[in-house]
């Protein structure tokens, strides 16, 4: 089977062409015509099929800052991933982290086993996508924004060379898009304290002890956490500082407390109680 060609480049990076573009984001902030500006500067470098543009907030459900979909796709994209898969997207996850600012690809980010992981078979699948981009950065009151890129299973991924010119401009991206969306913070509920966030757990650990409650310890937990995010029994051992072999008992353990025998019906659980954590 003939491989799928590449996408060509369509502009020169410093032409007459793409300071047009940019001066038009730059005309457009603070206007609902900027996020659709930038979209078009970003295709004018190479071409994808999909954006969506999400804001995140500590143990808030995300904000759609922006999306291109049809009603169909937006059921997806937007509506069912805000039911409660975000809390395995590992663009969420690494904005919860605090990575740096930049651009990055899904692959590099995800954790070991995210393919044979149940958020991707559930979820993930669903969207149709042969590769997805990201662009992070970061507002004011530890609000952080994903702009992702994304091209279907009927398109190549990105090229090498694709991804570092869009790379070369994630500057621009992020000082664009940071000023067109600095009252973002503004939108997320008040009243969600630094200390409520900054307990050295992650939001999934938070949302996995508010859905088991006692039954599981604090150190399985970690483990169903882990689990839920597509880390291997070796992943998780590294992560936690322990023997594979323990995190294969603790991982025993849990199933028998929770009267389930697979990571499938443990997903399930998950997401039928988040809706009712986050209510």
């Amino acid at each position: 089977m003939a491989s799928k060609p590449g996408r060509r480049k369509k502009i020169d990076l410093g032409d007459a062409a793409w300071v047009v573009l940019l001066s038009r984001c730059i005309d457009s902030i603070d206007s609902e015509d900027f996020p659709g500006c930038l979209v078009a500067a970003l295709k004018s470098i190479t071409d994808f099929d999909y954006s969506v543009c999400f804001g995140y907030h500590q143990k808030e459900q995300p904000i759609c800052l922006y999306h291109a979909f049809s009603s169909d796709q937006r059921v997806v994209f937007v509506d069912d991933y805000l039911k409660g898969p975000y809390l395995l997207d590992p663009f969420s996850q690494a904005c919860g982290r605090g990575v740096d600012s930049g651009l990055y690809r899904l692959r590099d980010i995800a954790p070991d086993r995210f393919l044979q992981s149940e958020y991707y078979r559930s979820y993930y699948v669903r969207t149709g996508l042969a590769e997805e981009i990201c662009y992070i950065f970061y507002l004011p009151n530890d609000v952080a924004v994903a702009l992702s890129l994304m091209r279907s299973d009927t398109s190549p991924r990105f090229s090498a060379r694709e991804f570092k010119l869009l790379e070369s401009v994630a500057p621009i991206v992020s000082s664009l898009a940071q000023r067109h969306w600095q009252g973002v913070p503004n939108w997320f509920e008040a009243g969600l304290s630094a200390a409520q966030s900054t307990d050295g757990r992650s939001i999934i650990e938070n949302t996995v002890t508010a859905i088991f409650g006692p039954r599981i310890t604090p150190r399985e937990t970690q483990v169903v956490a882990q689990v839920l995010e597509g880390h291997s029994s070796e992943s998780i051992s590294r992560r936690l500082g322990i023997s594979a072999g323990t995190v294969r008992i603790h991982r025993r353990n849990i199933y028998a407390k929770l009267g389930i025998s697979s990571q499938q019906e443990l997903f399930s659980i998950f997401f039928r109680e988040v809706r009712t954590v986050q209510a």
